[in-house]
């Protein structure tokens, strides 16, 4: 990192933008579509969890697909764990 040279103008700092919200209509299709994938996660922002899905969906041979579906659902049912993003921005209708 260098040092700016003394008289040299530096660049105003920029504002942080807020974050937009996430579609709880999108992450509730994509879970429903494919929640198998993590898909609806990945959106949301929880890669971990995303990670996990696809790995117990190739395991159990896409019996774990069903997890995805039903958070889709529970997402469009504006279940009470479905209510943010992982950054804690709640979800937009």
């Amino acid at each position: 990192m260098t040092q700016p040279n003394v008289g040299e103008p530096t660049a105003p700092a920029q504002p942080v933008p807020a974050a937009q919200p996430k579609s709880r209509i999108a992450a509730g299709l994509l879970g429903i579509f494919l929640g198998s994938l993590g898909v609806h996660r990945f959106y949301l922002g929880y890669t971990k969890i995303g990670i996990i899905q696809i790995v117990v969906t190739l395991v159990t041979f896409g019996f774990g697909a069903l997890w995805g579906f039903i958070e889709g659902i529970m997402i469009l049912a504006r279940a009470e764990a479905f209510r943010a993003d992982a950054s804690g921005t709640p979800l937009a209708d």
